[in-house]
C-alpha cells in the first residue's frame, strides 16, 4: 500500500524539520518547501494526497497558495497552519478552499489525526468525496467538514461554531439543528421535518424544545446581522445567508 503523500509548506525551518521527520516516522511521505513561491512547482511535481500550508510565508502567503492550488485542483484536501485567530482570517481561509485549520502551537498527534480525519471525510463512505460546504453544492447538497456561515465557521463533525472571537462547542441537538438549517438554506423547512430528523417525533414537548434551540442558535449567530433564522408562522423556518 502506497504511503500518504503530504505537501508541507513551512518557513520556520526548525519547526518544519521536526514536523517532517515526525510525519515520516509515522509512515507519511513528506515533500517540504519553505516559501509560498515553491508550493505550486512542488505540487505539480508531486501531486500530493493532502497539502498542509502555513499561512504566513514569504513570497506568497497560504491564502494565495491555496487559491492557486484550487484553480487547478478542486479535490485535494488543504489544511492551514496558522497563528491567526481572527474569525475573518479563518473564513477567508475556508473561502479559498481549505478543508481544516490548526492553530499554532500544535501537537504532532493533533496534526496526524487532522490529516487522517480530513482524508477520511473527503473520501466518505465507499470512497466518495464530500461536497464543499462553501462553494457550489446548492441547497440540500452534502455537508463539508467546514462550512462558512457569514462571519462564522461551522464544523459539523466536530460540533464547533467559530465566531465572535471564540470557538463554541455545540450540543448534539444544537449541532444537528444548525446542520439541518444549512442543508435547507434559502428555502422554507417544515417544523415537522426538523422534529422528525432530530427528535424522532413531533410531539408538543419536542416542538417547544425546538423553539428553545432556535433561540439559542439565533443568539450564537447574532454577530452577523446578514445571517437570519426566520420563523414562517404555521410552517417552519427559513435560514437566510449572505
Amino acid at each position: 500500500m502506497s504511503r500518504i503523500k503530504v505537501l508541507y509548506a513551512e518557513d520556520e525551518i526548525f519547526l518544519g524539520k521536526i514536523v517532517k521527520e515526525t510525519l515520516e516516522s509515522r509512515g507519511f511521505e513528506v515533500i517540504m518547501v519553505t516559501s509560498g513561491a515553491a508550493v505550486m512547482p512542488a505540487y505539480q511535481s508531486a501531486r500530493p494526497d493532502i497539502c498542509v500550508l502555513d499561512i504566513m510565508m514569504p513570497d506568497r502567503n497560504g491564502f494565495e497558495v491555496a487559491e492557486g492550488i484550487r484553480a487547478v485542483d478542486g479535490e485535494v484536501p488543504i489544511i492551514f497552519l496558522t497563528a491567526k485567530t481572527q474569525t475573518e482570517d479563518l473564513v477567508r481561509g475556508f473561502r479559498t478552499g481549505a478543508n481544516d485549520y490548526i492553530r499554532k502551537p500544535f501537537s504532532m498527534e493533533e496534526l496526524i489525526v487532522r490529516i487522517e480525519n480530513t482524508l477520511r471525510l473527503r473520501r466518505g463512505p465507499g470512497g466518495a468525496g464530500w461536497m464543499d460546504g462553501t462553494t457550489g453544492s446548492g441547497a440540500g447538497g452534502g455537508v463539508s467538514e467546514v462550512i462558512a456561515i457569514g462571519n462564522y465557521v461551522f464544523h459539523p463533525y466536530r460540533q464547533v461554531l467559530v465566531g465572535d472571537g471564540e470557538e463554541r462547542k455545540l450540543s448534539y441537538r444544537e449541532n444537528e439543528l444548525l446542520r439541518q438549517l444549512w442543508l435547507g438554506r434559502e428555502r422554507v423547512i417544515a417544523r415537522e421535518d426538523i422534529l422528525q430528523a432530530i427528535w424522532g417525533n413531533d410531539s408538543f414537548l419536542n416542538s417547544r424544545n425546538l423553539d428553545v434551540y432556535v433561540t439559542k442558535l439565533r443568539g450564537y449567530l447574532r454577530g452577523d446581522e446578514r445571517v437570519e433564522i426566520l420563523t414562517i408562522k404555521g410552517i417552519g423556518y427559513r435560514f437566510v445567508l449572505p
